[in-house]
């Protein structure tokens, strides 16, 4: 059997990129494949938490600039990600894996609010664990939730699922000579403003010496590279 590098990982999932082709939504194609990938390293052994974004169907700082109140806006967001929380659960169940969605919200006709010891507990029976609605808390972004549950959940790796494949100097899409890193420190994430995840998210990995794996998701079969330890993607790492 072959032997991942990471035993336990939280995996950041765009909320954009579940849209697909589409301009708004959940891409079928897209859910699906995520949900695929995910079995595969489950399948190896490997104790999977994933925090989603809901920028596919809401975000509060785009609200805001619409006249949303700000602290309004980011809960319609948060509401947002338990949607597409339940999506991939669903997505996820369909092909046998047992899943369970938390919410820094409340909501238990919906899904389990978030305990930490809970959480552990399905981890440790092999289950997939969702955190949903974000930190709970308005000004804080999924990035910064990522970062905040895996600390709580002691997990090797961030893995920072994108359309992209990997951390550039600049974007890749609008300037051909873009120089991709395959490694990079926390410091120079934030002092060139790299586009990796926002600073709060970033200083909180840096505190805990937690590492990042930015890659491609969008290519089957790359997740699995990933913990299997190929040079996938771009690493973040401590000085």
């Amino acid at each position: 059997m072959e032997k991942p590098c990471y035993q336990k990982v939280l995996l950041k999932l765009s909320g954009e990129a579940l849209m697909g082709d589409q301009e708004f939504g959940i891409s079928s194609e897209v859910i699906n494949s995520y949900a695929m990938q995910i079995k595969e390293i489950v399948d190896l052994g490997v104790q999977v938490s994933i925090v989603i974004g809901g920028g596919n169907i809401f975000r509060g700082l785009s609200g805001a600039e619409q006249g949303v109140d700000r602290v309004t806006g980011d809960h319609m967001g948060m509401l947002a990600t338990v949607i597409n929380s339940l999506a991939l659960q669903n997505a996820m169940e369909k092909i046998g894996l047992a899943t369970r969605v938390q919410t820094a919200i409340e909501m238990p006709k919906v899904a389990e609010p978030f305990i930490k010891r809970k959480a552990q507990r399905h981890l440790e029976k092999g289950r997939v664990v969702i955190f949903g609605a974000g930190t709970g808390n308005p000004y804080f972004t999924t990035d910064t939730a990522a970062a905040l549950r895996a600390i709580e959940m002691n997990t090797d790796v961030v893995i920072k699922a994108t359309k992209v494949d990997g951390v550039y100097d600049k974007d890749p899409v609008k300037y051909a000579d873009a120089v991709k890193y395959e490694k990079v420190t926390y410091t120079e994430v934030l002092n060139k403003d790299l586009k990796v995840m926002d600073a709060t998210a970033i200083s909180l990995c840096r505190e805990n010496k937690l590492p990042i794996v930015v890659f491609n998701s969008l290519v089957p079969g790359n997740l699995k590279k990933v913990i299997l330890g190929e040079k996938i993607g771009t690493t973040v790492v401590a000085e």
